[in-house]
């Protein structure tokens, strides 16, 4: 930033130091305190702008990219976005290998930024020459000069967050944190972070969220990978058909597993009580939490922080939309007449 005016050069100088925001009226009645990491804050609008950043800037420096070349990757739309972003500043072309599961918005942005995108069909086997991990390498082997970022199977997604988000939640808490709660899927975010943090304090408990239908509990458990667990789920950039190598299961001490119902619901209770219009994998934290809260996993000294991943804008087509979720059969008659207090005057 230069020192004569307060601007920054790029949007890339304000990736990272996002806040850390109390949440009181959603957690009324649990015992503990409260903390959001609201990634949303993230020019990007989520947590993937870190690693996107990091991973680029590595293979720059290891001369991997050179100027002109192109980045691929598969993404469910928050790292392509993400990825996008770095690679308008930085002059690389972008092509991205999308799930069909992801919202309209976030590929109507992918276009919108200037990547080309690949829709592939979402419950599809990860070995199917259809699947997004499948796509993205093929297109890797076809188009020379071309870097393909796998964040599933990459040390450095975890490295971005072991340099960054793990160093800011210790230091935004003073070394108080006695609980991380975050969301697995490529599993960066949540192992990065937690191997910050249980360098500084071992006895912090990193508790992971999966969903119903992925197989990453079951795997943490058994270290068994259990294809009977998959089956076609809404949540977007959450759960795992596979396992990836980027996620350490060494540094998560417990699974916990949630639907896409609740995680929706919970999603739109954040923006009623807290003022927070967050995604689908916020409400999916959020909604984990109340179910550990019902075990008890809480008392007065605990000090929670929770990685809300990225903004509620990416869902106005999903979990923001009555119509949608009218369509999946999550309203109740209570639910749907408190969504639709929308009064038209003739």
């Amino acid at each position: 930033m230069k020192e004569e005016l307060q601007v920054y050069d790029n949007v890339l100088q304000l990736i990272g130091n996002t806040p850390l925001i109390q949440l009181k009226k959603i957690t009324k009645g649990i015992k503990g305190d409260f903390f959001a990491k609201v990634e949303a804050f993230n020019p990007g609008h989520s947590t993937k702008d870190r690693i996107a950043l990091y991973i680029i800037e590595e293979a720059e420096r290891k001369g991997i990219l050179k100027p002109g070349d192109t980045i691929i990757e598969t993404t469910s739309g928050n790292t392509g976005f993400s990825i996008a972003m770095v690679s308008i500043i930085k002059g690389y072309e972008c092509i991205l290998a999308v799930s069909s599961k992801s919202s309209n918005d976030k590929i109507d942005m992918l276009k919108t930024m200037g990547a080309k995108v690949y829709v592939c069909p979402a419950h599809v086997a990860a070995d199917d020459p259809r699947s997004y991990y499948e796509v993205a390498k093929r297109l890797h082997q076809e188009i020379k000069g071309s870097v393909y970022i796998n964040q599933y199977f990459n040390e450095l997604n975890m490295d971005a967050h072991f340099n960054s988000t793990g160093p800011e939640i210790w230091k935004q808490t003073e070394g108080k944190i006695t609980h991380l709660i975050a969301c697995s899927g490529t599993g960066g975010t949540i192992s990065g972070t937690a191997r910050y943090l249980k360098e500084q304090n071992p006895g912090i408990k990193v508790i992971g969220i999966d969903a119903y239908g992925s197989v990453l509990k079951k795997y943490h458990e058994t270290r068994e990978f259990d294809a009977k667990e998959i089956y076609p789920y809404r949540i977007e950039g959450l759960g795992k058909n596979l396992i990836p190598t980027a996620t350490d299961f060494d540094a998560i001490d417990k699974f916990v597993k949630v639907s896409d119902e609740e995680s929706a619901h919970t999603a739109r209770e954040l923006a009623k009580t807290e003022g927070l219009f967050v995604g689908y994998t916020s409400g999916a934290a959020m909604q984990g939490l109340k179910q550990l809260a019902r075990e008890g996993e809480f008392d007065e000294n605990s000090n929670v922080v929770l990685i809300f991943p990225d903004h509620g804008s990416r869902y106005m087509s999903k979990i923001y939309s009555d119509k949608w979720m009218d369509e999946q059969g999550f309203f109740d008659t209570q639910n749907k007449a408190a969504a639709q207090e929308i009064e038209f005057i003739k």
